[in-house]
């Protein structure tokens, strides 16, 4: 009985490392942006299909299933130079005062982003054939396992999150973000030249979406029109670890995670519902989440 528990605990927090990579990149866009994505799901959705659609001929016709992992090495680049174009082209228009603009335009992407899928990918579900690593299991003693997948996302996760910790505190560039987050008018007098940051952020975020995109399809099968319940697990996610603090996103993700778990132990179909009642108690007792960095601004 205690193993089962273990097991189901360890399970929620490795799962808690993709909720977290989910949650990375929306946390940067209104970090540093102020702005809230509502395509940032099917972003996340679109890099799991362009890593299908990168290599999975090659695994088809026979090839190794390492090859799902030279995916990333296309899919990350890809994604990154896309989030900054984007940026650059469209949502740098929308940015300002008005919270409601960059809501409007992210939301008719979304929509373009799901029918484009829908059209080249057809309804169809897909998942990224990875060989023995998706079902491998490393055995801690005791009837508790650990599955290699599932902790090799959540490795990245917290890799993830200290390396974006090192840009912020010890780089240049990590500087002029917090400046531009946190006061982008003086910013600019400073001479930073503030849409080109803001792309880059984006591009940053992009990358990490090519991350979570690709890990959840490795994971589980995936369909066009699944990228609103990714957004769902990812603001609950940065809403429960405190708006602007990356260490809180991941904690989040940990929490959702497990709650997620947890629920699933008691019955299949509480899974979900046992993740948003979490969010809600959190909610209701720490409106501003669990490590805010934003709450005066």
């Amino acid at each position: 009985m205690i193993t089962d528990w273990i097991n189901t605990l360890m399970q929620g927090l490795l799962l808690g490392g993709l909720y977290a990579l989910f949650a990375t990149g929306l946390s940067l866009s209104f970090g540093i942006m102020r702005m809230v994505n509502i395509a940032h799901g099917d972003l996340i959705v679109l890099a799991g299909f362009g890593s299908v659609a990168a290599v999975a001929p090659l695994i088809n016709s026979g090839g190794s299933a390492w090859w799902a992992w030279a995916s990333l090495l296309l899919v990350v680049p890809a994604m990154a130079m896309l989030a900054y174009a984007l940026q650059r082209l469209v949502l740098n228009r929308t940015l300002g005062h008005d919270i409601l603009s960059p809501l409007l335009v992210t939301f008719g992407l979304s929509i373009i982003v799901q029918n484009l899928m829908l059209e080249v990918f057809s309804a169809d579900v897909r998942r990224l054939d990875t060989g023995d690593v998706a079902t491998m299991s490393w055995s801690l003693g005791d009837g508790v396992a650990i599955g290699v997948l599932p902790l090799i996302t959540a490795v990245c996760a917290v890799g993830v999150i200290v390396g974006l910790q090192w840009l912020f505190r010890a780089t240049a560039i990590g500087r002029a973000f917090r400046a531009a987050s946190d006061d982008p008018v003086t910013a600019q007098l400073m001479g930073i030249h503030h849409k080109h940051l803001y792309g880059l952020a984006m591009a940053i975020a992009g990358a990490i979406i090519a991350l979570a995109g690709t890990f959840l399809i490795m994971r589980s099968t995936l369909g066009p029109m699944d990228g609103p319940a990714r957004l769902l697990y990812a603001f609950e996610a940065v809403i429960i670890g405190g708006l602007g603090s990356l260490w809180g996103t991941l904690a989040g993700g940990i929490l959702l995670g497990i709650a997620q778990a947890i629920g699933a132990a008691f019955d299949p179909g509480w899974g979900i519902l046992a993740g948003h009642l979490m969010f809600l108690v959190v909610l209701v007792l720490k409106p501003n989440g669990l490590f805010p960095k934003t709450r005066d601004r």
